[in-house]
């Protein structure tokens, strides 16, 4: 592991080590909630390496691609999560770990950033960019609007409620253009501030890097399988409901490297990258990693569409316009994340009720 600094060695042995814990528990029979526990640090830390490995072979390919291809390839834990949890019929948690990931990041990580930065900035406003979080308002309201038709269609009984499926493929080939048609121009237009906080160049050679990017990856597709074994018998332990499992736990665990990576460059005075690094998250969960899995899961026995409780559209359409409201014109105060950070706190009470 030539390379790579002594924290990063002590780290790539942390995730193995509770990798390997997550499989004896999975497989030797211990209690549902420490299976499940073990499970959960397991994945952020995998989540870790492979958000770590993309970077350093991005690195060899500018700053646009490198946030693309790190935003891509760091959903991969999450993208195996909601695949297990469709094939076991896990619909809720399926749907709620997607929405939980925009909810989470658009409003309890966008709200801390927003408060660290505005503390650190001498007149209490922390400013950046307009155009990112316009660009990502934009794709987050494509996307409600996508699945707000499909919940009106479907309170109303009218014919299209009988195609859901269909139309929601449909929405999905449609929002994945879209996207495309903005992701292009962005990674090969002039370059965005370089991604989370890191060397100007590459520090661990090419050859480690893609291994650790494998590694983790096919890591993740293990230890998803086993948190989504742990997961209902431990939340039926721990009286939790699926929607807060999915909404809460799997989402926060799942993007935990953006998470901490946003807040600290927040810390450092960085707004337009600590912005940028929760924004991209948010606009490729909502208008690529959704449709992307609406059109994977096509062949499993439950396939994910865009049809929603309508609680979480109200909560989806209200989140767009907050988030448009406090960041669109480049600027927000601490209260402002404080705001954001109380809806994403009174929306997960909602769910320990659902």
């Amino acid at each position: 592991m030539g390379g790579l600094s002594r924290n990063a060695r002590l780290a790539l042995v942390g995730v193995v080590a509770f990798t390997a814990l997550s499989g004896v528990g999975r497989y030797a029979g211990w209690t549902p909630v420490l299976a499940f526990a073990l499970a959960t640090a397991a994945l952020a830390g995998l989540a870790w390496v492979v958000s770590f490995a993309t970077e350093q072979v991005g690195e060899r390919l500018g700053p646009a691609a490198t946030g693309l291809l790190q935003s891509t390839v760091g959903n991969l834990p999450e993208l195996f999560v909601v695949l297990f949890a469709i094939d076991k019929g896990e619909t809720v948690v399926a749907q709620t770990s997607i929405l939980g990931s925009i909810f989470a990041n658009a409003m309890l990580v966008l709200g801390l950033v927003i408060v660290v930065g505005a503390r650190r900035s001498r007149d209490g406003i922390m400013r950046f960019s307009r155009q990112l979080p316009r660009d990502t308002a934009t794709l987050l309201l494509l996307t409600v609007f996508i699945i707000a038709v499909v919940a009106l269609s479907l309170s109303s009984h009218d014919k299209a409620s009988h195609h859901v499926q269909g139309v929601s493929v449909v929405a999905a080939v449609v929002l994945l253009i879209v996207y495309l048609t903005w992701v292009v121009p962005y990674v090969r237009g002039p370059a965005p501030p370089t991604p989370v906080g890191r060397a100007t160049g590459p520090r661990v050679g090419i050859a480690l890097a893609v291994v650790l990017l494998v590694a983790g990856g096919v890591g993740s597709a293990f230890v998803s399988d086993w948190f989504i074994n742990a997961l209902r018998p431990a939340i039926d332990r721990l009286n939790l409901t699926a929607a807060f499992a999915g909404l809460v736990i799997v989402a926060i665990a799942g993007n935990a490297v953006e998470n901490v990576a946003g807040v600290v460059l927040a810390h450092k005075g960085k707004s337009d990258l600590a912005i940028s690094v929760v924004k991209n998250s948010v606009s490729q969960i909502a208008a690529f990693l959704f449709p992307l899995l609406v059109l994977i899961s096509l062949p499993f026995a439950t396939p994910l569409t865009f049809a929603i409780s309508p609680v979480y559209v109200g909560a989806l359409a209200l989140m767009a316009i907050a988030v448009w409201q406090i960041t669109g014109d480049g600027e927000a105060a601490a209260f402002e994340g404080f705001a954001l950070i109380a809806l994403y706190v009174v929306l997960a009470a909602l769910t320990l009720y659902e």
